[in-house]
């Protein structure tokens, strides 16, 4: 799949995001991503002032492909409440890593990239397969 429509992911990300609940940091974020399927999956953040316990915009959009089905993610963006392309953190770029297919691309703040140029070496399910053989 190499026609990918970012219009059209960045459009389902800014939609999440306003459905975002952020009354902690005001800072509102959705995501969308393309799956294998053809299908657009999105998430957003939602806060709690236990801030230990919030929720990243891509956990929401992950819970949603494994909710709707699974399959690998295809293509990710991310925006702000300003509908800026943002880069997801570490934690979430490992989440989406172990659902991404190879070479999955990301919108990010540079450009286009792909998974293993925002997440160099990572560590994930294929990893463990082989420690299992």
């Amino acid at each position: 799949m190499t026609d990918i429509d970012w219009d059209e992911l960045r459009s389902a990300a800014t939609d999440a995001m306003h459905r975002a609940y952020a009354p902690y940091s005001r800072y509102k974020v959705g995501a969308a991503a393309l799956v294998t399927d053809g299908r657009i999956v999105t998430g957003c953040n939602v806060e709690n002032a236990s801030y230990g316990v919030t929720l990243c915009a891509e956990c929401g959009l992950v819970s949603e492909l494994a909710m709707t089905g699974g399959g690998g993610l295809v293509a990710f963006v991310c925006v702000n409440g300003h509908g800026d392309t943002i880069m997801p953190c570490g934690r979430c770029r490992q989440l989406l890593y172990e659902f991404a297919i190879p070479g999955m691309l990301l919108e990010t703040v540079s450009g286009i990239r792909t998974i293993d140029e925002v997440l160099p070496d990572a560590f994930g399910p294929r990893d463990l397969e082989e420690s299992a053989r």
